[in-house]
């Protein structure tokens, strides 16, 4: 048995801003329930409150049964952190303690094996075997076999950093749907996980008698998996819960119908209060006149107290209004020609043409070389001039190559990073980086800068460094830089990953409006239906065109 019950949680910004106000509702036993939202409405927050490592200013949390945790970004590991390190991450308390206390004893005893180490060694022994420490190695082994075709045994001591963020997911959840916690938080688990993981994922959901509580902005896990949806509402004093006891399928209509009934409903109690105005003021005027109507004044002013009293209605929660503007221009008929392109070690030589205006989505499984083809692009081709340089300053790593891919005329491409790490901004409020602009764009006065902010759903945010935004709001700054960019090529590396339904479904009409061309790399099902031409990178190393979106399915993420 498992279950949370959140009760009336308040959480302040240290800026005494209130974040989340009365955040009340309970996840049931058993139940696979989806937490939604624009992005900075607090749900990573409000994980955090959940799993214990920040403290709600007011309310409860109550929950039962041993709790296991996926934060959003497990990538942010130490630079010599391990497969094993991520296992023990995902293992309960006292084998994590017992595993790291052995690993350190080991440590010390290659650097000194006199007997006090050796007795810390052995104790350490000791106590990882009473944590069932090689109980865990043995689900530890159907776990790397799982997520990356190797036995434990060889996967242990291979760096983290070597995996893509695809293969770090799959084994953290592959660790915690085996283990025995019976609560599972999991923040945004489908990000970085291919179609074949996603697919995975949503029969792990189905299959689990686990009690899972997770955050995600796809619309087809949502679809497939959520039984529950818990939404965060962005209010003037903070985000509130609403709670749809459905599947996402019927979400869009239960919201629209929700929000339909709080403005009739709102209409209602203007209408009533401003008759209760004119009758306390009417009878104001009669009882100046007559001592008779001084009752009837009196009584009519008890009832508009008593009214405003009892307040309003529940007010309608407030929209995030994102308006994404991607302008782009005319550019050579041609935007892109590969001839016998081949991406060393990943994928074979292959020819394409990519014209102008065309839309084409990038599919494929983790480890293909989707994502080094859109850097070699975005690096200006195998043999860049200068005007097919990037728009931005972000640091693209080389690609090792055969053959060549050439860039039309006036192309400029924009590119979008899946990781969103961005040392050129890093430090800056998104006020200082507008005002100052860079040699692809102009810089912009406050006034308009604020303007932009706000078409992007940042103008809360102008002065906060890049670096303290969410997830998707980091998304939301680099898309709107790409518009200030003047980019014709928008090359996107996984663009909605972090972005909240409302703001995928502005840049999916951005794109649409966009004069130019556009290449998106993505495992997002829903957001691929929006292209016309599909790219297919197959398990076979093969590249191939398709009319609509081909998964492949032949293959598990690739160990390197």
């Amino acid at each position: 048995m498992a279950h949370l019950d959140l009760s009336g949680i308040d959480y302040f910004l240290s800026d005494g801003t209130q974040l989340l106000n009365g955040v009340t509702f309970k996840v049931p036993d058993g139940s696979k329930t989806a937490l939604i939202g624009p992005n900075g409405t607090g749900k990573t927050t409000l994980f955090k409150i959940i799993a214990g490592d920040l403290a709600p200013d007011e309310g409860t949390v109550g929950r039962s049964g041993a709790m296991g945790v996926m934060r959003q970004f497990i990538g942010h590991i130490r630079d010599d952190s391990t497969v094993r390190d991520l296992l023990l991450g995902a293992a309960p308390s006292d084998v994590a303690a017992a595993g790291r206390a052995l690993d350190d004893a080991e440590l010390a005893m290659m650097e000194d094996d006199g007997e006090a180490t050796q007795m810390r060694y052995a104790h350490a022994i000791a106590e990882w075997g009473d944590a069932g420490g090689y109980e865990w190695e043995t689900v530890w082994d159907e776990v790397t076999m799982a997520a990356l075709g190797v036995p434990y045994e060889r996967a242990q001591h291979r760096a983290a950093s070597s995996l893509s963020g695809g293969e770090q997911k799959r084994l953290v959840l592959e660790a915690l749907f085996a283990g025995p916690d019976e609560l599972l938080l999991l923040d945004e688990p489908d990000n970085y996980l291919d179609v074949p993981g996603k697919r995975w994922l949503e029969a792990q959901l189905a299959e689990s008698r686990k009690t899972v509580f997770f955050i995600s902005h796809d619309r087809e896990l949502l679809n497939n998996a959520a039984e529950r949806i818990v939404t965060l509402e962005p209010g003037i004093n903070g985000a509130s819960a609403w709670i749809h006891g459905g599947g996402f399928g019927s979400y869009v209509d239960a919201r629209a119908e929700r929000n339909a009934r709080f403005e009739e409903l709102r209409k209602r109690w203007d209408e009533e209060h401003a008759k209760l105005k004119e009758l306390v003021t009417m009878y104001k005027t009669k009882a100046a006149f007559r001592s008779d109507m001084a009752n009837r004044y009196h009584a009519a002013q008890t009832r508009l107290e008593k009214f405003l009293a009892a307040g309003p209605p529940e007010a309608l929660p407030l929209e995030q209004n994102v308006r994404m503007r991607l302008r782009g221009g005319r550019t050579a008929k041609r935007a892109v020609v590969a001839e016998r392109l081949g991406l060393t070690g990943l994928m074979k030589p292959f020819d394409a043409e990519i014209w102008f205006g065309d839309r084409v989505a990038v599919l494929g499984s983790n480890g293909s070389g989707k994502s080094h083809f859109l850097r070699l692009l975005a690096l200006g081709g195998t043999d860049p001039e200068r005007e097919p340089l990037p728009v931005s300053d972000v640091v693209i790593a080389p690609v090792p190559h055969e053959g060549t891919v050439k860039l039309g005329a006036r192309i400029r491409p924009g590119y979008f990073a899946q990781t969103h790490s961005r040392p050129d901004l890093a430090g800056r409020t998104l006020l200082e980086i507008l005002h100052r602009g860079d040699e692809h764009r102009s810089g912009l006065a406050r006034e308009a800068a604020a303007g932009a902010l706000d078409g992007y759903g940042l103008a809360g945010q102008s002065e906060q460094k890049y670096d303290s935004l969410s997830g998707g709001q980091q998304a939301r700054f680099q898309i709107l830089l790409l518009q200030l960019s003047g980019a014709t090529l928008l090359l996107l590396d996984e663009p909605t990953d972090n972005l909240d339904l409302h703001s995928g479904e502005a840049l999916e009409r951005a794109i649409d409006a966009f004069e130019g061309t556009v290449l998106a790399v993505t495992h997002d099902r829903w957001f691929a239906k929006s292209f016309d031409r599909f790219l297919v990178f197959g398990s076979d190393g093969t590249v191939r065109e398709a009319s609509e979106p081909v998964w492949d399915e032949g293959r598990v993420e690739r160990a390197r």
